[in-house]
């Protein structure tokens, strides 16, 4: 009887040794800038217009191959429009870039920088907390996210919808101007994000 007491206590310290010295891999993935893109989408009463963005730089954590952290910049002088041409193009994107809206001359980048990360319950798919700067305020946003693992990289996916109203974006806002009729432009404008990753 004593020696049974005496091999199972040696085997559950081995056990906890065991468990104790596992190993887990945290990796590091940079963001393919040639295949990443963000699609904006912005709306104003008469209509809606939307292009895109490029990715100045970034990275995406995972832990054991669940995602666990990570951030990406936003090169807002690549600030594109894809739903109109020639001039009226050119007017929105110049106004876009103008100190009514984002100020690219002052504020070259946008930042979001992940601060938690909660499983949906289903493999690849997140619920993702994080703080976004964009031109000299910084305000947490949450969003759902998806994952697909392609071996070699990973791409990610997000939909996020951002109010503007929050980082004092005033231009053509109805939460600081009356009165403006057919000529207001919404607060909230949408985000597709897809970011690929790679080792």
């Amino acid at each position: 009887m004593k020696n049974f007491i005496k091999i199972t206590a040696a085997l559950a310290i081995l056990a906890f040794v065991s468990f104790s010295f596992k190993t887990i891999e945290i990796a590091t993935y940079g963001i393919d800038l040639e295949e990443s893109v963000i699609v904006w989408k912005a709306r104003k009463v008469t209509g809606a217009h939307e292009g895109t963005v490029a990715l100045k730089s970034g990275d995406l954590e995972f832990t054991d191959g669940v995602l666990t952290g990570g951030m990406f910049e936003i090169d807002m002088q690549t600030v594109d429009c894809t739903d109109l041409q020639g001039e009226w193009k050119d007017k929105l994107v110049g106004h876009l870039k103008s100190d009514d809206f984002f100020g690219v001359n002052n504020y070259p980048t946008a930042k979001f920088v992940i601060s938690k990360v909660i499983s949906r319950g289903k493999p690849g798919e997140y619920k993702v907390i994080g703080d976004l700067t964009i031109k000299e305020t910084t305000k947490e946003i949450k969003f759902n996210a998806m994952i697909e693992d392609g071996g070699e990289s990973k791409t990610g996916t997000a939909n996020i919808t951002i109010d503007r109203s929050d980082y004092d974006i005033r231009y053509g806002s109805g939460s600081f101007f009356d009165n403006l009729g057919d000529k207001t432009i919404y607060d909230e404008f949408d985000l597709e994000i897809s970011l690929v990753v790679s080792k």
